[in-house]
């Protein structure tokens, strides 16, 4: 056992202390993390509690970052007050989606009454493909539903939707249930536009009065405070605005093309799958799983129409990589295709429901934002 100057022993080596000072630390560090975890844990049980009453909220938050520039002009350059151009910008938003409406929706019934009228039909055509292209596999999916499992599978189904239907009154108060949870989302809907004419009166929400708003923090606090507002609503601002207005224009550019091409239920098909690209990658995938089969199995299709499909989607998707994404999102939001849609369902199994799906990009661009923040002030080059 070693002894000090004093001449006092020691308990611990000098090599034992370290190790104590390395145990302790490595604990310390472990239950800050374990606090921060509880903590986030906590914070994001209290959003899912509150999901109903946050989604909307984050909706018209969004959209009135969206459309303040609108509301700034029509007050700015027409000298109206600002209630009167949020008034002016809500009927604008009425004319333009009634007349979308009248133009687009006689179409859209009709393709989507089409397209549940031909159903068995295309259920039919594409069993009958199978059997004369894919004999090996049409003989196993005839095994398999002439299985006895399967038959027994699908006399149970019958009995227990007989037994729904004979205790319909005792299943009253949970489809009541149902109905309520329904009314309940459509009233958040509606909570949307609400919220969002008190948001556009609302003048500098975009950050920029934020300095003389935290005139009691310290200049170094406060200015950080603002570049990372400033920096979190313009990458929001440019991908919400830019995605909208891509998605808008790959629709128009589907449904032409899939009209064109003779593909059945183009016109409806086409516009989905522009306002699913929202969320990257989605809109093709949803097209390579229903515009593909629809292209095969319709009476007029075969191959050639298939072809002409993907000549479709390949020339939709080339232009909006190399022309529209380009020249309306440029670099400004600094969000990868790929970590949004990541994002997108990471949020949307954290916070459950839609909002997750609300909060992904906005969570993800807070995430980039400090980081960028981080790299500017404190890793510079």
């Amino acid at each position: 056992m070693s002894a000090p100057e004093s001449g006092r022993p020691t308990v611990l080596t000098d090599t034992q202390r370290k190790l104590v000072g390395f145990a302790a630390t490595l604990l310390a560090v472990a239950v800050i993390l374990a606090l921060l975890v509880g903590v986030v844990a906590g914070l994001c049980q209290l959003l899912v509690f509150f999901s109903g009453v946050l989604w909307p909220l984050a909706v018209a938050g969004i959209l009135a970052l969206i459309l303040r520039p609108a509301v700034d002009a029509i007050e700015s350059r027409l000298k109206f007050r600002r209630v009167t151009a949020v008034v002016i910008l809500y009927g604008l938003a009425a004319i333009v989606l009634t007349g979308l409406l009248f133009v687009l929706l006689p179409p859209l019934v009709d393709q989507v009454n089409e397209l549940v009228r031909t159903l068995p039909d295309f259920w039919h055509r594409a069993l009958a493909w199978m059997r004369a292209h894919l004999p090996g596999g049409a003989r196993s999916f005839d095994e398999l539903m002439s299985s006895p499992a399967v038959q027994d599978l699908g006399s149970t189904l019958s009995n227990e939707a007989q037994k729904l239907l004979g205790g319909a009154v005792s299943s009253l108060a949970a489809a009541g249930a149902g109905l309520l949870a329904v009314l309940g989302f459509f009233t958040h809907v509606l909570l949307v536009p609400f919220y969002l004419f008190f948001l556009l009166l609302m003048r500098n929400g975009d950050g920029r009065g934020l300095t003389h708003a935290l005139g009691f923090l310290p200049p170094t606090l406060r200015d950080d405070v603002t570049f990372l507002t400033r920096e979190f609503v313009g990458i929001v601002v440019s991908f919400f605005r830019g995605q909208l207005l891509i998605g808008g224009i790959l629709g128009v550019f589907y449904a032409f093309g899939f009209t064109l091409a003779g593909l059945k239920f183009g016109f409806v098909l086409g516009l989905l799958m522009g306002w699913l690209n929202v969320i990257p990658y989605l809109g093709t995938l949803t097209g390579l799983a229903t515009a593909l089969p629809i292209a095969l199995l319709q009476a007029d299709g075969g191959w050639r129409l298939a072809g002409l499909v993907l000549v479709v989607m390949g020339f939709v998707q080339a232009t909006e990589s190399w022309v529209l994404t380009p020249r309306i999102m440029g670099k400004q939001t600094g969000l990868h295709p790929m970590a949004i849609t990541v994002a997108i369902f990471f949020w949307g199994t954290v916070l459950g429901g839609p909002l997750g799906m609300v909060l992904a990009v906005p969570l993800t661009a807070f995430l980039v934002t400090a980081w960028r923040f981080v790299r500017k002030k404190y890793l510079p080059a």
